[in-house]
């Protein structure tokens, strides 16, 4: 009989203390209701409480992600795109974290959703597309306002993914086509200016040098003769060529006129027989 009480007693107090120990882990907090008033946050560790009167509830401390579904936003500029984030936030304060609001989790989530469609909303497609680490500030503050009274710090919130429509991505790649078309033409005339002066400069050159030319143009045969062509294409000035063409040409005809009339013969006058001419029918008066 007295090994049963024993018995008994010894199983009442394992159940006592299996009652009254709780175990809060290194990453918790825990808040301790005394019949039902907050006695305090039990840190991590062994803690002893009273079974039936106290009840410990341990709350995490520990980042938590929460992912902010795709939200259907219009922007300030009235094209509709779909947005969604992902917020990290912790708990700083465990009792305000169960005491002031019934479910923090599904709370920040909410809220979150929320802010996310009123900031974006409130800026342009571009602004929205170029200014993603503005807008991710102005979500974290006013989370942060929101969630300070629940005990939680919103630590990070980032735009995970922007969804345009079709039309808008067509249009906003000819957008870019045209802009980078631009870039290429204005490009492409600095270049031309810049050549165009280069030649100028060159050609002031090669007047006051006339030899460069002509040193140019050898350079230029060196470069051709390199392929092994078999025709040989000289260049030269097309006006300046056909002007000293049409000089060489007079000099020409010139020396041969010259020549021609040095080559002919000296001839004496031919001197015409003396024949009598009848004049007023007297006869023996001669005529040359």
């Amino acid at each position: 009989m007295i090994a049963w009480i024993i018995v008994g007693i010894v199983a009442v107090t394992l159940l006592l203390l299996g009652l009254s120990v709780r175990i809060v882990k290194q990453y918790e907090q825990g808040v301790l209701f005394r019949l039902g008033r907050v006695r305090g946050v039990r840190m991590p560790g062994l803690q002893l409480i009273i079974p039936v009167a106290d009840v410990l509830r341990r709350v995490s401390m520990r980042i938590v992600t929460l992912p902010i579904q795709s939200q259907g936003i219009i922007t300030r500029d009235n094209v509709s795109v779909d947005v969604s984030a992902v917020a990290y936030f912790r708990v700083v304060d465990a009792v305000k974290s169960v005491v002031a609001i019934e479910n923090v989790y599904a709370a920040i989530d909410q809220i979150a959703q929320t802010t996310l469609r009123k900031v974006v909303g409130q800026h342009t497609l571009d602004q929205t597309l170029a200014e993603t680490d503005k807008i991710n500030v102005d979500i974290r503050k006013i989370l942060d306002v929101t969630t300070v009274e629940w005990g939680v710090e919103v630590t990070l919130v980032e735009l995970k993914d922007i969804q345009l429509p079709e039309s808008m991505k067509r249009a906003m790649a000819r957008q870019a086509e045209a802009e980078r078309e631009k870039r290429a033409k204005i490009i492409n005339a600095e270049g031309e200016s810049l050549a165009a002066a280069a030649l100028g400069e060159a050609s002031d050159m090669m007047m006051a040098h006339p030899l460069a030319l002509q040193l140019r143009n050898l350079q230029s045969l060196v470069e051709i003769g390199v392929d092994k062509n078999t025709t040989v294409v000289f260049p030269a000035p097309l006006m300046s060529t056909i002007g000293e063409l049409g000089s060489f040409l007079a000099r020409e005809t010139t020396a041969a006129t010259t020549q021609a009339d040095t080559a002919a013969p000296q001839r004496p006058p031919v001197t015409l027989p003396a024949q009598e001419v009848p004049v007023n029918g007297e006869p023996g008066v001669s005529r040359q």
